[in-house]
């Protein structure tokens, strides 16, 4: 009679765990597709406002970078103070910068949307990635990679409703998008709930993972900045195309610009699909060798890009995307495992880092396409995987786990 109890108990666990978790995936599909349409709409400005590629890196930078030095800020203070209801407060900043763009009239208007998006997603990842450790049953990477793959599809629709709805209809169309914000508000406040209800298990959480011995502090701080090499490969990488991928089409195979976002589309359709991978491969073999497989692995690909024509361009990038989305989840995890009962620093420091990387490098890489074209993007970054080598120098925590 217990054991017939138990397993319905146990099940109807799962059951309400797995809803959180896509309800979560959910939530940061919408979260980033609202923030992807603006980079996908980077041509449509440069023509708009008559920028040049530097302004466009600019706004790109004040995106990345505001929510780049607020994310470990929030991260650390929500460590201590968990505040469950500040989910759908990062998505109504969203809102609010996806209404600004869409009546902006002056680039610095573009900027100061810029900010607030920046801002919103600060407020959203750390708090969201501390929300999906608390559902995750132990199966961390499984429940990091399926919150992650929300935000990855999200930002592959980024493209495809610029292409769809803005760039025929205007700028204005934008407003449309609130919608699509107002949808993910609704749905934060009651995760908001679920996590309020829940606040003494995460409390649990945090005190048996500072129970867990780890690795002497000097190890895991030079893992750590090994950690952060890592993530600058893949980010500079990932925002030469993100950022710059349409105009590298345009200009190198005469493209239209709905042809070029629909080729955005399937690029990042690609990060979206390999995004899923890297959390439940590292659960079963090791994070290291998902890092390691996922940044050096692409090298050949990324070598190979800037010579080839555009059907072997789309590709390559295909394959890049899908192969490359695979380490964010599985460097996330492994620094959390490398210190325990701090998710929601390590998730603002790392998801920080990666906004403060993909900012610096898109303003400085739209310099490079302003003074040597855009095709020298490529050229330059097609070395930066090479970095991944010194994955050899991290240490094997599934291996001293067993």
């Amino acid at each position: 009679m217990s054991v017939s109890r138990e397993v319905p108990a146990t099940n109807e666990v799962q059951d309400t765990l797995i809803r959180v978790l896509l309800a979560l995936s959910m939530s940061h599909l919408i979260n980033d597709t609202l923030q992807a349409v603006i980079p996908a709409l980077y041509p449509v400005f440069k023509d708009s406002f008559h920028l040049t590629f530097t302004q466009i890196g600019w706004i790109a930078f004040t995106y990345q970078v505001t929510g780049s030095l607020l994310q470990p800020l929030v991260g650390t203070f929500t460590d201590r103070r968990p505040i469950p209801y500040s989910l759908p407060v990062g998505m109504t900043f969203t809102l609010l910068g996806i209404l600004v763009f869409s009546r902006a009239t002056q680039f610095p208007h573009l900027v100061a949307a810029a900010s607030l998006t920046g801002v919103g997603s600060a407020i959203f990842h750390p708090e969201a990635s501390r929300l999906a450790r608390l559902a995750s049953g132990g199966r961390h990477g499984f429940a990091q990679s399926l919150f992650q793959v929300g935000g990855n599809f999200g930002t592959s629709l980024g493209p495809l409703i610029a292409a769809g709805l803005i760039v025929p209809r205007g700028q204005r169309a934008l407003i449309w998008c609130t919608l699509l914000a107002v949808a993910g508000i609704a749905l934060l406040t009651r995760l908001g709930l679920w996590y309020s209800r829940h606040l003494d298990l995460a409390r649990q959480q945090r005190k048996s993972a500072h129970a867990i011995s780890a690795l002497p502090r000097r190890r895991v701080i030079f893992a750590l900045f090994i950690l952060c090499v890592l993530t600058f490969s893949k980010y500079v990488y990932l925002v030469s195309l993100t950022n710059y991928y349409t105009f590298y089409l345009i200009a190198r195979f005469s493209l239209s610009v709905q042809q070029a976002q629909y080729c955005l589309f399937a690029f990042l359709f690609a990060v979206a699909a390999g995004t899923f991978f890297g959390g439940p491969v590292g659960d079963r073999i090791g994070r290291k060798y998902v890092i390691w497989a996922s940044i050096l692995g692409i090298a050949p690909f990324t070598l190979a890009l800037p010579y080839t024509g555009l059907v072997t361009t789309i590709l390559l990038s295909l394959i890049i995307g899908a192969v490359l989305a695979s380490a964010f989840s599985a460097i996330l995890v492994y620094a959390t495992e490398l210190v325990p009962g701090k998710v929601g620093m390590i998730a603002g420091l790392f998801f920080g880092l990666a906004f403060g990387i993909a900012g610096i490098a898109a303003a400085l890489l739209g310099k490079l396409a302003d003074h040597r074209g855009i095709e020298a993007v490529y050229h330059v970054c097609s070395f930066l995987p090479l970095l991944g080598i010194v994955t050899m120098f991290l240490p094997d925590l599934h291996q001293e786990k067993r």
